[in-house]
């Protein structure tokens, strides 16, 4: 092991010291764009609470030496089922941006959501992903034919899967932003938004004829809505309220999913992100049904932190908290956990954006 790397994970052996050094890197503007929400941040918070809800019922006397912490999706194996999901402006934080955070997972050995809103865009951060597990996401700004070229170049690229938010048919009221006049996309007449508020089901149905490469829809938070996802052949269904930064008042992800697996049935996968910190959250989402987990602000600690190396080191603590958390559970495998592993609980913090590292000693105006 070389002197650099022996440096790294002295220096980064807990993953609040990401949070630490982040924020010392970041400015304040793009730090409150990473952390906040939108108005008064009670969707963000219910995110946190919806999961910490959620307690475990452990098992003992079972032999757990050899514990496998990967999983399959859509025939590749990941050494975690966690992605990163998709983050808008990644450049901001680290000057690669998406190539930087494919490269890395890649490495790793799980894989990236990449946004259409991050640099260096499509193409280039296919080419530093390599053969790694990449899928693509859209924000929908412009026609049909510009929706369907975005489609094409994904599946050329070599993306395993295409997917769509649709939780943003107007951009949200980001008050950490508009307090210091920092607004990054303000909506004008005429606006290329435009197109994402017209999108409807007939557009999925276009696209599921076009994609030849998994559809997801990112942004479910309703049984109602999963039902005509898979209805409509939609092969992911992504609960997101999209960190609690569109709309207000919203419920928490982990309270959502429950009646989205239900609704989908097996029919089709499902995802899920919303304040997902540590291996205990995954591991909790995995046994209520999801099949991935995408993690947002997490990941983006790691990279402001300490780029390429710092998602990857990152993303081994993730890996040995959810090692720890299956043999303490008294599994070897994903495959063992039922419900009956977990009960509803008090939640025993305040929820906020940083309540899951209690250990973090940042001051309270950095919050």
């Amino acid at each position: 092991m070389s002197d650099e790397r022996e440096l790294l994970e002295y220096r980064f052996m807990n993953l609040h010291e990401f949070v630490t050094v982040a924020r010392q890197n970041l400015n304040r503007n793009n730090w409150d764009y990473l952390i906040g929400g939108s108005e008064t941040e009670t969707t963000l918070a219910r995110n946190r609470m919806a999961i910490d809800a959620i307690g475990f019922r452990p098992r003992v006397l079972r032999d757990v030496s050899d514990v496998d912490c990967s999983k399959e999706l859509w025939g590749k194996k990941l050494r975690i089922p966690v992605l990163c999901a998709p983050v808008g402006s990644l450049e901001n934080f680290e000057p690669g941006g998406g190539a930087t955070v494919a490269a890395a997972t890649a490495e790793f050995g799980n894989g990236i959501i990449l946004s259409s809103v991050s640099h260096p865009g499509l193409e280039k951060t296919a080419e530093a992903s390599g053969n790694g597990f990449k899928i693509f996401q859209l924000y929908v700004r412009g026609d049909e034919a510009w929706v369907d070229d975005h489609v094409r170049r994904a599946m050329d690229c070599g993306y395993d899967a295409f997917a769509l938010t649709v939780d943003t048919d107007s951009y949200s009221r980001r008050e950490r932003d508009i307090a210091k006049r920092h607004e990054r996309r303000r909506v004008r007449p005429g606006d290329a938004r435009i197109y994402q508020a017209r999108f409807n089901w007939k557009d999925i149905d276009r696209i599921k004829r076009l994609c030849k490469i998994p559809v997801i829809l990112k942004g479910i938070a309703t049984h109602e809505d999963a039902t005509i996802a898979v209805e409509h052949g939609v092969d992911c269904v992504y609960v997101s309220n999209h960190g609690g930064r569109q709309l207000d008042q919203g419920v928490g992800s982990m309270d959502v999913l429950p009646e989205v697996v239900e609704a989908v049935g097996g029919r089709a996968k499902v995802m899920i992100d919303g304040g997902f910190y540590r291996g205990t959250d995954i591991v909790k989402a995995l046994i209520l049904g999801a099949d991935a987990v995408a993690c947002g602000r997490l990941y983006v600690y790691g990279l402001a932190a300490a780029g390429h190396a710092g998602v990857v080191r990152l993303f081994e603590i993730i890996e040995d908290e959810i090692r720890i958390c299956l043999s303490l559970l008294g599994v070897t495998s994903y495959a063992q956990l039922d419900k009956s592993y977990v009960r509803p609980t008090r939640t025993p913090l305040a929820p906020h954006v940083h309540s899951v590292f209690p250990h973090l000693n940042l001051p309270k105006e950095h919050y």
